[in-house]
């Protein structure tokens, strides 16, 4: 069965279980500070609901700008791993300064040090990858990347189940000293791994290896498939906890859709294969609308929890088969692909964190917005489909 060898072949790529292995020790401990950020900000240092979103606002917009910026030089480099060495050591150093913060500032200072490299961190793991597999196991470059990004994705969820119990045996300090562990964890795991790849090698591959057109309208169809997901991410838990009032609710439901991330990704990237990468991010997106429907319906707990394996798909299609398809579009710049991909992420991201001061309350309706944006963005896809049909049809009737 083919899966079965493509698994067995990336599991005994060299070096594979260290990269596999860093990212899901990043993930763990990206995972157990995320829900905790906000309400650490609230209850210890007591500050306003416009005071916390300008602290994630600013500390994620300078992440935007390391990210991208790191983008462009790593592909000057002939070694990449220093980059996210040397940013996870600063990420460090912010933790300990967020865990000594007493006010606004002090809360800025630390947030702002420990996240804005952390876009550096993910990129340019994506990109020594990229560059690992196609030297060692050039057939499977895409696949690998899947299954990688869903080992973070198993780690996070992960890291959120232990953050929850963390907090509740040593409380805020607890998950903070959880995610520096995460930090360090990933720092040790890069200092034993050892980087693949002269940049010639790395570009003859590059040559043989089939990228994608430069597409703004699928750029632009990605970052509203993304938005859509970072509202959803943002308002889901609150609106869980308003309506049914047991947070821990929202755990369970993110627990149901890791369970169906690795087997939907693993699909996800086989039917992109087959079937195109854009016709796949459509079905996403279509599964999106579906699940966004049920939520603004005001639909049971059960529908709900119904609904997971559903949006499982949409996830894994748009943190998997999208994020490969925005690197393939950069195929000879490894480094800038991987971290745009991140960039489209952190922007997405950034307006879910700006809309609840623009935004009065929490009803399910809200939910039309993240169906309106997927909507524009299938939109844009099945332009670009169209446009892809006409010029193969014109092709064929100048090859007559």
């Amino acid at each position: 069965m083919r899966i079965a060898g493509d698994i067995q072949r990336f599991l005994k790529v060299k070096s594979s279980g260290r990269l596999l292995a860093a990212l899901i020790v990043y993930g763990i401990g990206t995972g157990i500070l995320a829900p905790m950020n906000a309400v650490y900000l609230r209850e210890q240092l007591s500050l306003s609901k416009n005071e916390i979103a300008a602290v994630f606002a600013v500390s994620l917009f300078l992440n935007m700008l390391l990210t991208l910026a790191s983008g462009f030089y790593s592909d000057r480099l002939r070694r990449k791993k220093a980059l996210p060495m040397i940013a996870a050591a600063i990420c460090m150093v912010g933790l300990v300064l967020y865990m000594r913060a007493q006010t606004f500032g002090g809360a800025m200072a630390g947030m702002a040090t420990a996240l804005a490299p952390s876009g550096m961190i993910m990129g340019q793991l994506f990109a020594m990858a990229r560059n690992h597999y196609r030297q060692h196991a050039g057939s499977i470059v895409e696949m690998a990347m899947l299954w990688l990004r869903t080992g973070y994705s198993v780690g996070f969820f992960g890291g959120l189940l232990l953050g929850a119990n963390v907090y509740l045996i040593a409380g805020f300090g607890g998950v903070l000293w959880g995610n520096l562990a995460g930090y360090a964890g990933l720092l040790l795991l890069l200092l034993v791994y050892r980087e693949a790849s002269p940049p010639a090698s790395a570009a003859a591959a590059a040559n043989r290896e089939l990228g994608e057109a430069f597409s703004p309208a699928m750029l632009l169809a990605i970052l509203m498939l993304s938005c859509a997901d970072a509202i959803r991410g943002l308002y889901l838990p609150l609106l869980v906890n308003e309506r049914f009032g047991r947070p821990a609710v929202m755990s369970y439901l993110w627990s149901a859709q890791a369970v169906f991330e690795l087997l939907f990704m693993t699909l996800a990237g086989y039917w992109a294969a087959r079937f195109g990468s854009a016709r796949v991010i459509a079905l996403g997106g279509a599964c999106a609308i579906a699940v966004y429907a049920v939520y603004a319906a005001s639909s049971p707990i059960g529908l709900i929890f119904a609904a997971q394996p559903v949006y499982s798909l949409f996830v894994s299609v748009l943190y998997g088969v999208a994020m490969g398809y925005v690197q393939r579009m950069f195929i000879r710049r490894t480094g800038f692909g991987a971290s745009l991909f991140v960039f489209i992420s952190q922007a997405a991201s950034l307006i879910g964190y700006l809309l609840p001061v623009a935004v009065r309350g929490i009803s399910p309706a809200i939910f039309l917005i993240p169906a309106a944006l997927t909507l524009a963005a299938l939109l844009l896809i099945a332009f670009r489909l169209r446009g892809l049909a006409a010029g193969t049809r014109q092709e064929r009737q100048t090859g007559v």
